[in-house]
């Protein structure tokens, strides 16, 4: 089967794409269920909290390791095939975690499920562009986009309600049941896709090398640890306006899924507009945060911006590299995989970091700064997020610059 053959009449092929998507959502839910457990983990596991939450840890290691690898070995290979180990791999080792006696074993578990999580995420975004013709590649990975906010606003909530009518283990053992479903789901109604047919690859510090994919990498770097900061330590900024942290969780989770819907529409008419006036609003209401006297009205504003503006980051940013990597996608989307999940654990790290030494407002405007940096990247690099409809013009700068020697 061609790479456009399907959907290429002006329709997306729904249950292929949110077979896809599901598989992401898998891989992200898997991530975040230790925190909706975390006490029950710690009880049964008989560690304190801390390292209980080293499983969390654990799992993103595991991502950020094997990305690049993974991805590189497996580019030749049938993207169903490789889907399905994926996500075989990630019940398998869901089970693993439930059953294992020791708490070293379950750490080892997953870092294995990690793995296999960075071997979804390369694999997905040239499997939902492959499914479609070109003009509709951003509206499909929009779609593909929606397991991000539906997992982040809904995984811990879900977890911290199971261990209330459960125990921690069956709770991985239900993940389990629910991956080998979706392994037939996938089976029934996504299509094949065959590997790279290329006879040599290009090594992948080419393929970094290629025009704009630096810069894509970079903003991605950059807007992906503004956000991770603000989201990991909203709670102090939140605690200072009167809005309950699960609530503004909840209406950030709302407004990225309305959010990657707006992107969806216009993605690919306007890449490099949509991306600036997306960073530029996240940056101006994580500003927002820096009064003081910001009340409860405010505060939601301020979320709402925030999730509108950010829940489409990832499908932007994707676009925009398997854009400029051409038939190379799936290797700089391992190195895109390495680079979010660094900014995710950066975070963490760095957003301590300026917590301890100031005041909460100080990760606002740090994330602001970030921004900023972000927005004049896109605007001055327009080799990197072109202008004007997405598959106007020439073919992907991937082609064509690798043609000669990697056929």
């Amino acid at each position: 089967m061609s790479r456009s053959s399907v959907g290429s009449h002006g329709r997306l092929p729904w249950a292929a794409l949110l077979a896809l998507s599901a598989s992401g959502f898998l891989a992200i839910f898997t991530e975040t269920i230790p925190a909706g457990l975390l006490p029950d983990l710690a009880r049964g596991l008989g560690v304190s909290e801390s390292a209980a939450g080293q499983l969390v840890t654990a799992y993103a290691m595991g991502s950020v390791v094997a990305a690049i690898p993974l991805v590189a070995w497996t580019q030749q290979v049938s993207r169903k095939k490789v889907l399905l180990v994926a996500v075989g791999t990630l019940g398998a080792f869901n089970l693993v975690t439930a059953v294992a006696p020791w708490f070293p074993a379950i750490l080892a578990a997953r870092f294995v499920a990690g793995a296999a999580a960075a071997l979804v995420w390369g694999v997905l975004t040239g499997y939902a562009r492959g499914l479609v013709s070109p003009d509709l590649q951003g509206r499909a990975l929009a779609v593909t986009g929606l397991r991000q906010p539906i997992a982040l606003a809904g995984g811990v909530p879900l977890g911290s309600f199971a261990a209330s009518v459960m125990d921690w283990q069956w709770v991985f053992v239900a993940i389990s049941i629910i991956s080998a479903g979706l392994a037939l789901w996938i089976v029934a109604v996504v299509p094949d896709i065959p590997g790279t047919t290329l006879r040599r690859l290009a090594p992948l510090r080419q393929v970094v090398r290629l025009p704009g994919v630096q810069v894509v990498l970079g903003v991605t770097g950059c807007w992906i640890l503004a956000h991770n900061m603000l989201y990991t330590y909203v709670a102090p900024l939140l605690n200072q306006t009167g809005l309950r942290l699960d609530v503004g969780l909840a209406v950030f989770g709302v407004a990225s899924m309305v959010g990657i819907g707006l992107v969806g529409v216009v993605i690919d008419r306007a890449l490099r507009l949509v991306t600036l006036a997306c960073i530029a609003t996240m940056g101006v209401a994580t500003d927002g945060w820096v009064a003081p006297e910001a009340g409860v009205v405010l505060a939601v504003v301020l979320v709402v911006a925030w999730g509108l503006s950010f829940g489409g980051a990832p499908v932007l940013l994707q676009t925009a590299l398997a854009d400029r990597a051409g038939v190379h996608t799936d290797a700089a989307q391992s190195v895109f995989v390495t680079v979010f999940n660094l900014a995710v654990a950066g975070g963490g790290f760095v957003g301590g970091l300026i917590l301890s030494a100031a005041v909460p407002v100080g990760i606002a405007t740090s994330s602001a700064g970030l921004c900023v940096v972000a927005v004049v990247a896109v605007s001055i690099a327009r080799w990197a997020f072109p202008p004007g409809r997405r598959h106007d013009g020439d073919s992907p700068v991937g082609t064509a610059e690798c043609s000669a020697h990697c056929d």
